[in-house]
């Protein structure tokens, strides 16, 4: 019998993960890791409170481990699910998390998508999204630099 071959996803994943966290610091101007894991942290429950167990799986598969893992731990799956709603709406269940030592940004969620496609294969992180409603998408969309 042969064994398979540990997945190098996970070999490197808290190499990755570092990657992706200096990313995220880069992107939105925080100082810390601690900042930084707590925003996308609270970006991560906002946007998987919006879709079913289903899909919120499907686009945890397109994720590296460790941010996988982030993604659904503390995970209430009996939750019920919400709507998309304004971007100050969302923003502000996004501060809502740990609030006392949130240090989130006014632009959270679009840090944490740039933050993901400098991180993710594009082709990877596409076609996750286009398995989810249109809604989902936009969740991460950036907005057009003039």
């Amino acid at each position: 019998m042969t064994a398979m071959p540990m997945p190098m996803e996970y070999r490197q994943a808290s190499v990755d993960f570092d990657r992706f966290m200096e990313e995220l610091k880069e992107v939105s101007m925080l100082r810390t890791s601690h900042q930084a894991y707590t925003m996308l942290q609270a970006v991560f429950q906002v946007f998987r409170r919006r879709l079913t167990v289903q899909q919120a799986i499907s686009f945890a598969n397109a994720l590296p481990p460790v941010l996988r893992a982030i993604f659904v731990s503390d995970w209430d799956t009996n939750e019920e699910k919400r709507e998309f709603g304004t971007e100050a709406e969302m923003m502000a269940e996004v501060r809502a998390l740990r609030h006392n030592h949130n240090l989130s940004t006014d632009s959270a969620i679009r840090d944490v998508g740039e933050a993901l496609r400098r991180s993710l294969d594009p082709e990877v992180f596409g076609r996750a999204l286009a398995k989810l409603p249109a809604e989902a998408g936009e969740f991460w969309q950036l907005p057009v630099l003039s």
